[in-house]
């Protein structure tokens, strides 16, 4: 028979004060029941107690026949009971941990062998519970207190002890501290024992052996600390985002860094040494094979600025948490390798350091363009390229049409062509970044290098150019859109004029005043294109106001629900508590208008478009990421569609003049243009961004108007309002300077039928003969601006060095700010913007008068 085959042998329990099972007094009843049966019987007749004896005997019968078929079935089982007890009993007897269980009273119920063994019960020494057993040591009151009121409130708890000796080491051995794990736990006691209340189980471990093996891997790991302390060069590690996570004491003395500092600050790697090395070890921390040794110099910063010339040779290492990984690097200080080294050896060493540190990404290829080695700036600007894989492909950094060309140069190169010009390709995982590559030989007999590969980054360039471009082009297109303007502006002003003093001539009865009054009609809808124009190219006439942006679009609302039609959903969301901007009106609409326009021919089969308006915060603003836009206090409206969107080619150019995606003959291309000139010339900022197949977003950001300004300009509208009268003659002497006689006809009209004395005058100089042939006294200079011989600014300056009080009202199809810059910055005067009507022009010069 095996030894798994034999029986187990039990050991005696120390104490062992259980309830036995079964019920003695069940059995008593039972049999006193049956004796007081047969004497009844035996006292009757017997023709009497015979049937009773036949029932009795039957049923005692029936009931054996039923346990025994029962018993063969399984439905019964005698003495199981008793079997599956002395189980657990002889299970908790062999167990090496000591166990004891103790009633409410903390009389001990049960306790093993391992337990009494712990406790130091035998030879004479009763098996006690624990607190009586462990009362002779003071230092262990506090944790066998905390164990008997977690036992109470009925709460797991266990407590580590430290006894002085360890029983079990025997008389003769040395005395040895002994720790034991002490755990309690309260359990309700089966229901043949409710008398003894609630029991408690008390578990002992012994942990002596553990506590000696915890403590001997503690020396051992205090020696490896000491010795890398000790070591006689630099030991660093980090992880995967540069942040440090150990420093020997020599790293941190050559640092001039107190060790305990150096464990308790966060320190990171571009605290020590520069950025580009820095990411040259992060960036590397990012490879799937962490067997590649990596070996360059670097400079590392002392805390008092100066410089520490260093080797670092650093391995990737798995991070305890299995996932991410850890730099472990050996430091290693060049000023005492530098000593034994020859000459040839230190021009080595300092070809090397310029090489990691030069600003510049450097590689060098082979013939079949695999990477041989790279610096940190080409690690830095090429993530996936590492200065050791040799099989990596300089082709596979960069973008598919540009692998070739750049391979033939390489070709080119290593054949001994001299002048092998740049290469400029984009970066294959970003398509927005490029770089411009320069290729110089390499020509070493016992090297596998045949070129050095320059790369320099120019996708900053290349946007510049492409905006200094597009600038030109708008400028360029602009100046001609605003020089046809200001012609037309001229025309129709005395289109207006005339058609108005025709107006005031006839009766709405006369057949021809319905003729006047279509002319000056079409008239306004040519100033409406004429304004297009000059938005376009930023030259218009703005006459900003004071505007709450959410009154603005609910304005709008209906007039957009009619341009939109029924199939597209308009959904409008104002922010709570807007700010207030100051802008043009007019313009501003005409902004909203083209924007839901294009969102409308964007969704032909219908579609949401969705207008919301919020206010953005300073932090918000610098949150946002835009290079143009300077952060501050912004009120944004965003334009959103769920339309077919805008292709990555055509967003490139949906600012440009004339650009329409259109078919011919229904579109201007002027649209999106005009958007954009009206916003920068409010001071504001417009960016796209689309999605094909997704819809299109255009926020519009406007500067937030001070609350001060906004109080002071309202007060100002309002005495405007309050002092405005309804009566536009007036007295006065007006003169009229304008190059345009049609213009100056209908104006000197005007104002003379309103009782002004005009003096005219064709250009500046004529003017100043005018002024000086009338003695001076002129209450009022009309002025046009542009002019032959001498412009408008210009006139101003020589009337005011005779007159520092004389009022001036310019006219102008330009922008304000288009001249603005030619006067003196205390220069005061009004600006009344070409085409105008009679209306006013008589009030404008009937209002500065009275200013």
């Amino acid at each position: 028979m095996s030894d798994i085959d034999a029986p187990l042998k039990y050991a005696e329990p120390a104490a062992d004060r259980s309830e036995r099972e079964g019920s003695i007094g069940m059995l008593v009843l039972l049999a006193l029941g049956l004796a007081i049966a047969a004497i009844s019987l035996a006292m009757v007749s017997r023709q009497v107690a015979e049937p009773f004896v036949f029932v009795i005997l039957g049923g005692l019968a029936v009931i054996g026949v039923f346990c025994l078929f029962a018993g063969a079935a399984g439905i019964l089982r005698f003495g199981e009971r008793r079997a599956r007890a002395d189980l657990t009993r002889a299970f908790a007897d062999n167990l090496s941990d000591g166990i004891m269980i103790a009633d409410a009273n903390g009389t001990v119920i049960y306790a093993n062998q391992a337990y009494a063994d712990m406790t130091g019960a035998g030879a004479g020494n009763p098996v006690t519970n624990v607190e009586r057993a462990f009362a002779g040591d003071p230092q262990l009151t506090e944790p066998i207190f905390r164990l008997m009121r977690a036992a109470k409130q009925g709460r797991y708890w266990s407590e580590d002890i430290v006894l002085g000796t360890d029983p079990a080491a025997g008389p003769e051995a040395t005395a040895l501290p002994r720790t034991l794990q002490v755990g309690v736990r309260q359990f309700a006691a089966p229901a043949r024992a409710r008398k003894r209340g609630a029991l408690t189980v008390w578990q002992l471990k012994d942990m002596t052996a553990a506590a000696r093996d915890g403590e001997h891997a503690f020396e051992k790991l205090q020696m490896v600390v000491d010795y890398l302390d000790a070591a006689p060069a630099g030991f660093l590690s980090a992880n995967q985002q540069g942040r440090i996570e150990y420093m020997n004491a020599t790293l941190a003395q050559w640092l001039d860094l107190e060790l305990s500092d150096a464990a308790a600050a966060s320190f990171e790697l571009t605290d020590f040494m520069p950025e580009k090395a820095a990411s040259r070890i992060t960036g590397s921390a990012k490879k799937s094979d962490p067997r590649d040794i990596q070996c360059f110099d670097v400079d590392f910063k002392r805390r008092d600025g100066s410089q520490l010339q260093v080797q670092i040779v650093h391995r990737l290492m798995t991070a305890p948490d299995g996932e991410s990984l850890l730099a472990h690097m050996l430091v290693l200080e060049r000023a005492s390798q530098e000593q034994g080294e020859d000459q040839e050896d230190a021009a080595a060493l300092r070809f090397a350091r310029f090489f990691d540190s030069a600003p510049v990404a450097i590689a060098t290829v082979d013939g079949d363009c695999d990477i041989v080695s790279t610096n940190a700036a080409f690690t830095r600007m090429f993530g996936d390229a590492d200065s050791k894989e040799s099989s990596a492909k300089i082709e596979s950094l960069i973008e598919a049409e540009a692998r070739q060309p750049l391979r033939d140069a390489i070709a080119a190169t290593a054949s001994g062509e001299v002048a092998v010009e740049s290469l400029d390709a984009a970066f294959g995982n970003d398509g927005e970044r490029r770089c411009r590559f320069f290729i110089s030989p390499i020509k070493h007999a016992d090297s596998s290098e045949v070129a050095i590969l320059y790369a320099i980054d120019t996708t900053e360039q290349r946007a510049l150019e492409i905006q200094f471009a597009q600038s030109q082009k708008m400028q360029a297109v602009g100046q001609l859109a605003g020089g046809i303007a200001h012609d037309f502006n001229n025309v129709l002003t005395a289109i207006i004029g005339f058609s108005e003093l025709l107006l005031a001539n006839h009766r709405p009865s006369d057949p021809a005043f319905q003729d006047i009054m279509n002319i000056r009609q079409n008239a306004n809808r040519a100033a409406g294109l004429v304004r297009q124009l000059l938005a376009f190219s930023r030259q218009q006439t703005l006459q900003p106001e004071v505007l709450s942006m959410g009154d603005v679009l609910s304005d709008l609302t209906i007039l957009l629900g009619r341009l939109l039609g029924e199939k597209i959903d308009l959904n409008v969301i104002n922010g709570r508590d807007l700010w207030t901007v100051k802008a043009d009106l007019h313009q501003f609409e005409q902004v909203v208008i083209n924007l839901a326009v294009n969102a409308r021919d964007a969704m032909p089969e219908g579609g949401k478009l969705t207008i919301q308006t919020a206010n953005v915060s300073q932090e918000e603003s610098a949150e946002l990421g835009y290079q143009v836009m300077q952060p501050g206090e912004y009120v944004l409206c965003e334009v959103s569609d769920t339309g077919t969107g805008i292709p990555p080619d055509v967003m490139e150019k949906i600012f440009e003049p004339f650009f329409s995606t259109k078919e011919v003959g229904k579109g201007t291309g002027l649209g999106l243009s005009t958007v954009y000139g009206i916003i920068k010339q409010t001071g504001g900022f417009i960016f796209p961004e689309s999605e094909p197949g997704k819809g299109s977003v255009f926020r519009i950001y406007l500067p937030r108007h001070a609350a001060a300004q906004d109080a002071e300009e309202a007060s100002a509208v309002e005495g405007e309002g309050q002092d405005k009268q309804q009566d536009l003659t007036g007295t006065g002497t007006v003169l009229l300077v304008e190059d345009e006689e049609a213009v100056r006809n209908f104006a000197s009209r005007a104002l003379a039928s309103r009782g002004y004395q005009v003096l005219e005058a064709g250009t500046g100089a004529e003017a100043l003969e005018v002024m000086k042939a009338h003695g001076g006294a002129v209450d009022l200079v009309v002025s046009d601006v542009v002019m032959p011989e001498m412009d408008g600014p210009t006139l101003a300056r020589e009337l005011r060095q005779g007159d520092p009080d004389l009022k001036i009202v310019f006219i102008s199809g330009y922008a304000e700010d288009a001249f603005k810059k030619n006067l003196d910055d205390d220069e005061q005067f009004v600006m009344l913007p070409k085409p105008f009507s009679l209306k006013q022009l008589v009030a404008t010069v009937k209002d500065t008068l009275g200013a």
